[in-house]
This record gives structure tokens, sequence and C-alpha cells, in this order.
């Protein structure tokens, strides 16, 4: 289950990327109740989406040449330089070298085998997000990759991940746990497209982020109202729950549920 109590390995930061800050943090307002606010006169532009005064995500203007408006997953890491250099052993790469973020922490921007992007933070005054697993914050994380066995082999040897499979009405899901902790730690999977028509479409490998909603169709209804476009509606998946796939208005994607994707 995804909580604050974080680990190495678990996801203990989210942000997203966009061309429009001002409209993502109307768009993310209206559709969780999120509010931002900027993180400090010398942090450029990045600033914090709050939930009842806490910390939920991070967001930020980006550039096209930074790539296309997309949410970031980070996984904690007690030594980023030392993961960075895993990283590189495992055949990903690393985009942004480990940098210190003033006294909050320090953090790299990573990529795996197949080119997805992903960050790593290791806390010091800012430990993660403050809320997690709730309504109205990041509660799963999974990732669309062609290869699951090469992609639980990369993350095994770069972040001490374990897998294990869960079997639901349908088929199998292939879960990630941090190393050690179990599977009552599962904080997300690892998906096929081909098991995924909605997500292949994409034509590229992503990780796709999940928040908590209390009614997963009122959610989606409102995704529409205020821009965002239906990549899957809202749909029941026995022993998981409702969810639904969306995307923003500046095509950030993003899911929802209502539910606890551990359920067997």
């Amino acid at each position: 289950m995804l909580t604050t109590r974080f680990v190495d390995g678990a996801p203990d930061w989210i942000d997203v990327g966009t061309s429009d800050i001002d409209g993502t943090a109307s768009f993310y307002g209206g559709l969780f109740g999120w509010e931002f606010g900027p993180a400090g006169p010398d942090a450029g532009g990045y600033g914090f989406f709050r939930l009842a005064g806490r910390i939920v995500a991070g967001g930020m203007r980006t550039t096209p040449e930074q790539g296309p408006p997309a949410w970031t997953v980070y996984f904690q890491s007690s030594d980023a330089d030392a993961t960075a250099q895993s990283v590189r052993q495992a055949r990903g790469s690393v985009v942004v070298p480990p940098v210190d973020v003033r006294e909050l922490g320090r953090t790299a921007l990573l990529a795996d085998h197949a080119g997805v992007p992903f960050g790593i933070w290791e806390p010091a005054l800012l430990k993660g997000i403050e809320v997690a697993g709730q309504v109205g914050a990041l509660c799963w994380a999974e990732l669309h990759t062609p290869d699951i066995a090469r992609a639980a082999a990369f993350y095994r040897a770069a972040l001490g991940w374990e897998t294990s499979a869960v079997t639901f009405p349908g088929g199998v899901y292939t879960s990630v746990n941090p190393a050690g902790t179990g599977e009552d730690a599962m904080f997300g999977g690892l998906v096929s497209p081909a098991d995924d028509p909605t997500e292949a479409e994409s034509g590229r490998p992503h990780w796709l982020p999940y928040f908590a909603v209390g009614d997963t169709d009122a959610v989606v209804a409102r995704a529409v109202e205020l821009g965002g476009r239906v990549r899957l509606p809202a749909t029941s998946l026995a022993g998981v729950g409702r969810l639904a796939r969306l995307e923003d208005p500046y095509g950030a994607r993003f899911a929802v549920l209502r539910g606890d994707p551990r359920q067997t």
C-alpha cells in the first residue's frame, strides 16, 4: 500500500511538467481541490500542490525542448548518487545528474532501459509528499512497458524492487514492492501494452500515476467539463475497483481509482 512511511524504492514524490502551469493548477484545483503555490523565490517557478494544507504533488512550466507535458514519479533513495550509478550499470541513463535542492533534499532525473523517465528523491528537510493513498492523492503507480521481464530486472537492479504475480478475474498482474517489505507494501505494477490497448496507442512506454477518488464517474465528468480528455471511460474491475484513465488539457496523462489495487 502506498503511504507516506517512505522506504528506499517506494514512491515519495510526483510532479507535473506542463506548458501552462496556471491552467494546470486550475484544472487540478477543480478536479481534486488542490491549491497551487510557489515553492519559494529561488525555486525557478516550481511550486507545490496542496490538499487541505498538505503537499500532494509538485508542478512547473516546461518547454517543448524538455518534452511533452507529463507526470513524473519519484522514488526514495538514501543515496541519490549511488542510485544514479546503479541505473547506469543496469543500462539505464542519467538525464539530470543528482543535484541538491536547497536544504530540502537531493534529486535526479533518470530513465530506464526503455527510455522511460522517472525521478529519485533523497530526502533531507522535505521527506516527500505529505499525503498518499487517500482521496485526492497519489495511490498507485503503473509502468506500461513492452517487456515486463526486462523491466522487472532493471528496477530490481536499480532500485531493489521485488515483483509478484497477482491473479484476478481476467488475468495476472505483475505488482511491485520495495526490497524486503513484502506484498503488503505493493505500490504499483508493470503492464504490457499488448494487454492494454488504451495505453499502447501512446506509442511509447511510460509511467502512469493513479489518484484516489471517492466517485470515479463524477470525477470523469468533471474532468471533461474542465477541458480534460477521457482515454479509458470509468470501468469496474473485480477485485480492483472502479478506474478511469484521463488526460489533462495540456496532455499530461493520469488515472483515477476508487478502490484498492492490492485487492484480489
